[in-house]
């Protein structure tokens, strides 16, 4: 892991007590956050990118009537294996995420063609409650950005196989950014699951 990020990551964890339940602690993470993922993925000359939410807009309204707790969740033995499945590379040794009861916030990053998609993604009692494009930075399958793609996700579960328990139809010439958009909803509801202690649910869902 670039010694970058985990330096403004382990500096996110110590700023953000888990205990903390109000705004201002909650989202004086987020620039940090922010940073590590730029530093991730630095942006190259000529590249494009649109800013359709920025991080600290979505966290408010992703709880409209409580103030969320800013949090990280470790990825451990079984859940780094899992989450390494599904997205085909390494995770990250750790993951922000934003809580207020069964409702949990995640900011999350994936590469679509070149370049990464950042996407916002709630869960609610273990299903998705909203999916929304942060960050787009490709030249094409912008697309995903749009209601008509995202509002699929809405009630999704995840299953045994940490697939999606319903199907996500995809766009013509927007492959690559619709893959992406479907492994950041199944990892949030991975790491959801075991962030509010119901892993072991899991495997017995039926596909």
């Amino acid at each position: 892991m670039n010694t970058g990020i985990r330096i403004i990551l382990d500096s996110v964890s110590r700023r953000a007590c888990p205990a903390a339940g109000r705004w201002p602690r909650a989202l004086a993470a987020l620039p940090l956050v922010v940073a590590a993922l730029l530093i991730a993925h630095p942006r190259p000359a000529g590249a494009e990118s649109d800013e359709y939410q920025s991080p600290e807009d979505f966290v408010r309204t992703a709880f409209p009537d409580a103030d969320p707790a800013a949090r990280a969740l470790w990825l451990r033995a079984g859940l780094r294996d899992d989450a390494a499945e599904l997205l085909g590379r390494a995770p990250a040794p750790r993951i922000r995420y934003w809580q207020a009861g069964s409702r949990t916030a995640w900011i999350l990053d994936e590469i679509g063609k070149d370049r990464p998609i950042t996407a916002g993604v709630v869960v609610d009692g273990g299903a998705i409650a909203d999916v929304r494009v942060l960050v787009f930075r490709e030249s094409r399958g912008w697309e995903v950005k749009h209601a008509f793609f995202t509002d699929q996700f809405h009630d999704a579960r995840l299953t045994a196989d940490h697939d999606l328990d319903q199907a996500i139809d995809g766009i013509t010439g927007a492959t690559l950014s619709v893959r992406a958009m479907k492994k950041m909803a199944r990892l949030a509801l991975l790491l959801d699951a075991h962030a509010q202690g119901r892993s072991a649910d899991l495997a017995t869902r039926s596909p």
